[in-house]
């Protein structure tokens, strides 16, 4: 029997048996500037020399992300070469779904090495697919960054504010007397208001024996049913040459969090993470002692664990690689980390940490010549409270965590190819396969058994810039508790285009299509998206 809002466990560090489910509302929405403050202005890239980037990253849990992120591409290289000195704009537009769009960005910089930039940006639709305004949906964000860069060291800072409006909008219909009833839209609210805070230091000298970064940053999320999480982690990194072929690194992170529900719970979490690497022209290892304590106080953990960690990369033929390696960790999962993968949680869900007791994994990667690059990767990993979401059974509109308080098996089928023969086109096709052999689970919750994207960016002349992506996800069960029915959702596919031309040297004009194919998917059970959506508006760039 699945508790939906599990107890403090019987004996101390283990959960009980629980499940999970994950939301992500299909919207408009184009990406946020990423852009870094450069060191005092960068010289422009040598295209000539470029080289393909590996895409391929570890996730921190290879236990099938089930986060979808289906938003357009954004050329941004393209663009900046093509406005390297117009690196400032503002950006607005407007387009169905009653939707209004507004993003601004400025940066400025000084011969002494000082940096700041400001960005903003406003998202927000009046109406959604359910009952109009009853699933509308509104995003705001700020920030201000700095940085001060002495030639020999750069010291960074900057602080934030990030703003989440919507409406619990999976609720059934209910009729009385024949006719439908709408909930009130302002019991359905939820907010979520994050503050944050950051800063750095790292060297910047090209001839100093050690390297290092050490960067802390502290959140505040609050949400509209005073349920609070402030989070303070630190993160050090450092490298010292021993010889010509090997470094020793060093990796330590402190994370102290707080979190406020019914009850008020404090956890943390301490990492330290010595290593030795070893290169050669065509060989490289890498082994490691991962050293992990963490501590509960809602839950009674006090808990502390060493992973051996081994990374092996071979290189038998131009770039050609072939890898494998053994990992291991314990990874934080926090009330914040919860909402960026499924916002629709319900008030005190039983947060904890997931035990990655090892990962085993192989593959190879490279250049195959001609603008085509390739990874493979197969992993096999064992978990310790392994998550997912499901709709809670007092109330389906919300989902809560549940854990498998045994261990999961978790095989994973990893790939991609990408083909770029020049800097105006780029097209990346990715696919993973995820088996799943649970313990005290039915199933993994929400989670997609395969998952794959198309993405292309291409440009024309430095004035035509037209992105596309295409999702599939399939094999998402989730499970309503009150009729004990299991849902095997239907197959997601999602289409999207943007386009954007320069009318002039300052000003562009974009129109983005977001799931073009109009399929109103439910990317978790009760919560319909948006169907065919655009936006359309003009930018001033100086």
């Amino acid at each position: 029997m699945l508790a939906q809002q599990p107890t403090k466990p019987a004996k101390p560090s283990e959960i009980e048996s629980q499940e999970i489910t994950v939301e992500k509302s299909r919207r408009i929405e184009l990406p946020p500037a990423t852009r870094i403050i450069n060191k005092i202005p960068a010289p422009k890239p040598n295209t000539d020399a470029r080289k393909l980037t590996y895409e391929f990253q570890d996730r921190k849990l290879t236990i099938g992300d089930p986060r979808i992120q289906p938003t357009v591409l954004t050329p941004a290289q393209a663009q900046a070469e093509g406005r390297t000195a117009l690196s400032n704009y503002v950006k607005i537009g407007a387009g169905n779904y009653n939707t209004f769009y507004g993003e601004g960005f400025y940066q400025t910089s000084t011969a002494s090495g000082l940096g700041v930039e400001a960005s903003a940006r406003h998202l927000a639709s009046a109406i959604g697919p359910v009952d109009g305004a009853n699933s509308a949906q509104r995003e705001t964000r700020l920030d201000l960054k700095g940085s001060y860069n002495t030639g020999n060291m750069k010291l960074t800072g900057g602080v934030g504010f990030d703003q989440q409006r919507y409406f619990f909008y999976g609720y059934r219909p209910i009729t009385e007397n024949g006719a439908r009833v709408v909930p009130n839209r302002d019991s359905l609210l939820q907010r979520l208001s994050t503050f944050r805070l950051n800063l750095g230091i790292e060297n910047t000298g090209k001839d100093q024996a050690v390297d290092y970064s050490l960067r802390t940053n502290l959140s505040s999320l609050r949400d509209a049913y005073r349920a609070a999480e402030t989070d303070w982690s630190t993160h050090f990194q450092s490298s010292l040459a021993i010889t010509d072929n090997i470094v020793a690194l060093v990796d330590a992170d402190a994370s102290l969090t707080q979190r406020v529900d019914r009850e008020t719970d404090t956890r943390n979490l301490f990492r330290l993470r010595p290593a030795f690497k070893y290169t050669a022209p065509n060989f490289a290892v890498t082994l490691a002692l991962n050293a992990v304590n963490e501590t509960d106080k809602r839950l009674g953990i006090n808990n502390t664990r060493a992973f051996p960690v081994v990374n092996i990369d071979v290189v038998p033929a131009g770039n050609i690689h072939f890898f494998a390696g053994l990992d291991g960790d314990i990874v934080r999962n926090t009330l914040q980390s919860f909402l960026s993968e499924n916002r629709w949680l319900a008030p005190d869900v039983v947060l904890a940490n997931t035990t990655k007791s090892y990962d085993i994994y192989g593959g190879s990667k490279g250049q195959l010549g001609n603008g085509f690059s390739y990874e493979g990767k197969v992993s096999y990993a064992r978990y310790r409270n392994f998550y997912a979401f499901n709709n809670t059974l007092a109330d389906t509109t919300k989902f809560y965590t549940l854990y498998d308080g045994g261990y999961a098996q978790v095989l994973t089928l990893s790939g991609q190819i990408g083909y770029s023969p020049n800097d105006n086109f780029r097209s990346t096709l990715k696919a993973d396969v995820f088996r799943y052999d649970l313990d005290r689970l039915d199933e993994a919750w929400g989670r997609p058994r395969v998952s794959a994207s198309w993405q292309n960016s291409y440009s024309l002349e430095k004035k035509l810039f037209v992105t596309s992506d295409f999702y599939v996800y399939g094999g998402i069960h989730n499970k309503n508790f009150v009729t004990n029915e299991t849902v095997r959702l239907p197959v997601i596919y999602d289409l999207n285009l943007k386009i954007d031309y320069l009318l002039g040297k300052q000003v562009s004009a974009f129109i983005s299509f977001n799931n073009i194919l109009g399929q109103t998917y439910q990317r978790y059970l009760y919560y319909r998206v948006q169907g065919l959506n655009f936006l359309g508006g003009i930018s001033y760039s100086f």
